[in-house]
């Protein structure tokens, strides 16, 4: 069964609709990762080995610095306005046991932080740069922290504005400068060791 032709794909369908869409893919493929944002159903890359390597690094230091948080990994959130996108982000900070009794895609309200890490691919500035962000803000998550391969930079995205569709505040910097992580989150990163992880 052929679930989607295409990298992105505008339709007229539910999130209800997605969500079997999405649901039947993960069954017949592992490969095949699916969110629906902005009314657009799009395939999300499987990541690399330095993909893979960054969010092991950003785990660690949030293990170091908040114990009492975990980072989730590709965890189904329900994002936009009214909870009607779907997204999985490649990481997600909220406090242990958050998801416990929650199904494939959960409620947004305990999470901290989100984390998105750019692939090399055409879709990741509609994607990561664009529509992640006003997706994350309208569910209310306090902070969107988009690692950037492809610009060399990270930048942190914080005080949501679910109505005006994106964050008040963002700031950015190079690889190997230091940036701080805002509340609710609330620690510094030393961005450095991402110059290992670029192509």
């Amino acid at each position: 069964m052929t679930v989607m032709g295409e990298r992105a794909h505008t339709s007229g369908i539910s999130v209800e609709e997605f969500e079997v869409i999405a649901h039947v893919a993960a069954v017949e493929s592992e490969a095949a990762r699916f969110e629906f944002i902005g009314g657009r159903v799009r395939e999300k890359q499987m990541p690399d080995g330095d993909h893979d390597e960054i969010l092991r690094w950003l785990q660690q230091r949030c293990m170091q610095s908040r114990a009492d948080l975990w980072m989730y990994g590709e965890r189904g959130l329900k994002v936009e306005n009214y909870r009607r996108g779907r997204a999985r982000p490649d990481g997600t900070l909220a406090p242990s046991g958050t998801f416990a009794g929650q199904g494939e895609w959960a409620d947004p309200a305990s999470v901290l932080m989100v984390v998105e890490v750019t692939s090399y691919d055409s879709d990741t500035d509609q994607r990561d740069r664009k529509e992640k962000p006003g997706a994350y803000a309208g569910a209310g998550i306090p902070v969107y922290l988009l690692i950037d391969r492809e610009a060399g930079s990270v930048t942190v995205f914080h005080r949501p504005d679910p109505e005006g569709g994106g964050y008040r505040v963002q700031c950015a910097v190079r690889f190997g400068e230091p940036l701080e992580l805002p509340d609710p989150v609330g620690f510094p990163l030393d961005t450095g060791v991402l110059k290992d992880y670029v192509r």
